[in-house]
């Protein structure tokens, strides 16, 4: 049981839903950032956002980029801005 529990806690997309993911992602950035980083044809020709979660729903290879995108872009940046705690 302390197995499961540590891996949720470990892991930066716990918790946060794909269409969490996509909606911020697109309100952040919007459709033509998205084509062009994830070259997906339905964030490219006439996106919509419930085709586009119906659609990485259904494939994992694209979610998978779609959260890497998340991932890079809402947590790890954020981590890097945060102040560091200098303790000399």
């Amino acid at each position: 049981m302390t197995d499961n529990y540590d891996s949720k806690d470990k892991d930066p997309l716990h918790g946060v839903t794909l269409k969490n993911m996509l909606e911020d992602l697109v309100e952040y950035y919007g459709f033509p950032y998205l084509a062009d980083k994830i070259k997906i044809k339905v964030f490219a020709v006439n996106p919509t956002f419930n085709t586009s979660l119906k659609f990485l729903r259904k494939t994992p290879w694209a979610r998978e980029k779609v959260e890497k995108l998340y991932l890079y872009h809402f947590v790890i940046r954020k981590e890097k801005e945060r102040p560091q705690n200098n303790t000399k």
